[in-house]
């Protein structure tokens, strides 16, 4: 899965947080920014009430249920900035993308 394949898929199932703003940062490879107060995916920079910070090939690991999010949160591999109780809310984003 590449970050193209993720960005469309997000967009195409409007994968928000409802009344929150997600940033994923995957560093190099690009960021997507869920806005649920405007129901919007987007590849922007914008200011976010939480930011996950992953490389694309942990994320994608991720979303293919070959790596459990809390364990690589556990070693460092996914970073949470902001809002921790949006972050645990992002299960459902992650089922989306397997969907």
């Amino acid at each position: 899965m590449t970050y193209d394949e993720i960005l469309n898929r997000f967009k195409e199932g409007t994968v928000v947080v409802p009344g929150k703003k997600v940033k994923f940062d995957f560093g190099d490879a690009g960021k997507i920014f869920l806005d649920g107060g405007a129901n919007a995916v987007s590849n922007e920079d914008a200011v976010a009430d939480t930011t996950i910070k992953v490389k694309l090939e942990d994320f994608v690991a991720m979303a293919q249920g070959q790596l459990d999010p809390t364990a690589a949160f556990m070693q460092g591999k996914l970073r949470v900035e902001g809002d921790m109780g949006v972050a645990m809310q992002l299960q459902g984003v992650m089922a989306k993308l397997r969907g």
